[in-house]
């Protein structure tokens, strides 16, 4: 039964990177690629390592390790996607008033 969970885990995980791979090849700018690399790496990392833990259940030190790295990964994700946000928000403002006094 286990071994069921651990494989449905990894199949979304990997379903999760293929769709944010996708969106970031496809998808038009900055925010649209980074949210959808964001949602697919953030959800498929989890999972991964959530089918890991639970296939390593009897191995508690290490399963507890990878529950830190699932937290750690689930904190840090969005918040570089809000640092690259902001960057490309002050590019474009700046872009934009460059262009407004040129006229």
């Amino acid at each position: 039964m286990l071994n069921i969970i651990v494989t449905i885990l990894l199949f979304f995980s990997v379903f999760f990177f293929a769709v944010g791979t996708i969106g970031l090849i496809r998808l038009p700018d900055t925010y649209t690629r980074m949210h959808a690399t964001t949602k697919g790496d953030t959800l498929g990392a989890g999972l991964g390592l959530l089918a890991l833990a639970l296939y390593n259940i009897d191995k508690p030190f290490v399963a507890a390790k990878l529950m830190i790295i699932i937290v750690f990964i689930w904190i840090t994700n969005p918040t570089a996607a809000h640092v690259i946000a902001k960057a490309q928000y002050k590019k474009d403002f700046i872009e934009k008033t460059n262009r407004g006094q040129g006229e």
